[in-house]
């Protein structure tokens, strides 16, 4: 599927060694992204391990149901979004509460751009090129790796 706004790498992750995906929904542009149908409750328990919390207790998700947005603190990943609908199904996602104008960006490490490639990819909806463009071009990524190297790790 496919969104508006932009994906950009900030901060740094400690398990992947450089930086991490964010998404803002109103920068200018366009986001590919993969959809996976998940339950409440799942989509609790993986929220919450993203924020370093406890998995187990189901979010409210009604403000980012009707309003688009909820902010449940200040750290990464602790913003649900949800820029639509697919098939009639509410879109889902956490970010962080910054836009990608508002922090510094920080490029990510080969094996999460490798998994994050793959991973749209699978999705069927594009092919390697159309992807390894896509993630280059994403700023924290930009200049830091060209849509070749991207490829190449995403064939890999």
């Amino acid at each position: 599927m496919e969104l508006d706004g932009v994906v950009y790498f900030a901060t740094e992750s400690p398990v992947w060694g450089g930086g991490r995906a964010f998404y803002d929904p109103g920068g200018r542009g366009r986001v590919l992204a993969r959809a996976h149908l998940v339950s409440v409750g799942q989509f609790s328990d993986i929220a919450a391990q993203e924020m370093y919390r406890e998995p187990g207790v189901a979010l409210d998700l009604t403000e980012a149901l009707s309003d688009g947005r909820s902010v449940l603190g200040g750290g990464r990943y602790e913003t649900l979004v949800c820029p639509g609908a697919m098939d009639g199904v509410p879109v889902l996602t956490f970010t962080a509460p910054w836009s990608v104008n508002e922090t510094e960006w920080n490029a990510p490490s080969a094996s999460y751009v490798r998994v994050l490639g793959s991973g749209l990819l699978e999705a069927g909806a594009w092919d390697v090129e159309t992807v390894a463009r896509y993630l280059a071009a994403c700023p924290g990524a930009a200049g830091h790796w060209t849509a070749r190297e991207v490829a190449d790790l995403i064939a890999g």
